[in-house]
Order: C-alpha cells, then structure tokens, then sequence
C-alpha cells in the first residue's frame, strides 16, 4: 500500500503526475491567459517535452484551446540588436468545456503545498524567525503579500529560487516581503503599513523564532 504524504500526492496519483497536476493549476489559475509551451515549461519548471505533451492532451479532451500570437524575438547585443516578429502556438482554457467548474474545484480546492512544506523550502535560505502567509495562502485576495519572511543571513539569489518553486506548484505568482530581524522589530515598533497591513488581516503564522512578545507590540500599537 502506498502512503500518500499529502493530498497534493494523491492528486498527483490520481492525474498520472506531478507535472500535469502543475500545469493544470497554472491555467485553472489564470483562465484568461494566454501561454505559449515555453511560457508553461518556465512557470511551472516542467520539462518542454513533457509540456508539450500535457498541452497536446489538453487540448485534445477539450480543456485547452489553441491559438497562434505573435511574439518578438530579439538577437545580438549592444548596437546590433534586431527584433523580428515571430508566430507561435499559444493555449488557453476554453471556458466551454464541459466540466470545468466541477475540474477547477478539485485542483484549487486542494493546497499545492502545506505548511510544514513551505516551511521546509523557506527554512533554507538563512536562519528564519518568522513565517507568515496570506493571500493566495488563504485564498484572501486583497491581501498585500502572499508571504512575509523574516530572518538573518538570507540569502536573496536562493529566497527568490524558493519563491519561484512554490509559484510553480501553485500556479500563480507570489507576492513576497523579507525582512532582518532587526529591520522587522524596527518596522513592528513604527507601525509600518505593510506590516500593519499584514497583521491586521487574516493570515497564518507558519514559523515563529522571534522573542515572545512580539505580538504584543502590535497590538499593543492597535489599540
């Protein structure tokens, strides 16, 4: 018997593989966006071949619809740069196909990543002290990020790979804010508007390092 660690997993079993349950997300996601194979290969870090072979099932049962856009291609560098127009294949969802409310449900519903897995990815990139989601976390669409970090010694090229990996298996881009611990204690003390902002509305706090007490400043600025 196979132990499924999450119900991204059992997703993944059930639709053949993690890649397809990826793509599927990214365009049951942006239902109104168009993208070309590159474009999907790149946001969902899904190999071109297998891409090309998720599209052209898609697009066969009737999920996708395909299109040809005109893209610009540019070559050389400096003073010899060109520019030549380009057509390419691009798909989007065919908002007419039959089940895609009851489709969209079901992948959307069900989280790409929990948050012991998130922190996992984010605990990575230096000492962290502060976890906090929101957003498209939460499904709260007015939220200002998406994730907030707090930590020493990040490391930014590695924070901005993690961010790019956990959009690629939400299928949508994240809004992200990262702070010192100093600089986050700083901005807490001054009330600063994202901070604030943060706080104030409905979030998660997924890892929390800071001194006991932090809390209270806040709060004790809110009222």
């Amino acid at each position: 018997m196979v132990n499924y660690t999450s119900m991204n997993d059992v997703l993944s079993a059930l639709f053949g593989s993690s890649a397809r349950v990826k793509i599927l997300r990214l365009f049951l996601s942006n239902l109104d966006t168009s993208y070309t194979a590159a474009e999907v290969g790149k946001r969902s870090k899904v190999h071109t071949q297998t891409v090309r072979k998720e599209l052209s099932l898609f697009t066969k049962v009737g999920l996708l619809k395909k299109h040809t856009i005109t893209e610009t291609v540019t070559s050389g560098r400096g003073k010899n740069i060109k520019e030549k127009k380009k057509k390419v294949p691009a798909y989007v969802v065919d908002r007419s196909f039959k089940d895609l409310t009851a489709l969209r449900n079901l992948i959307l519903n069900i989280a790409p990543t929990d948050n012991v897995g998130v922190a996992k990815k984010v605990g990575g990139v230096g000492k962290i002290k502060l976890i906090i989601t929101a957003g498209e976390f939460i499904q709260e669409e007015d939220s200002r990020v998406d994730i907030l970090i707090v930590g020493d010694t990040l490391r930014d090229a590695r924070l901005k790979a993690v961010i790019r990996d956990i959009e690629a298996h939400m299928g949508k881009e994240l809004r992200y804010a990262a702070f010192s611990t100093d600089d986050f204690m700083y901005r807490l003390s001054i009330y600063d508007r994202l901070i604030r902002d943060v706080l104030d509305y409905p979030h998660q706090i997924i890892v929390d390092r800071l001194a006991v007490g932090w809390q209270d400043v806040h709060m004790r600025k809110n009222n």
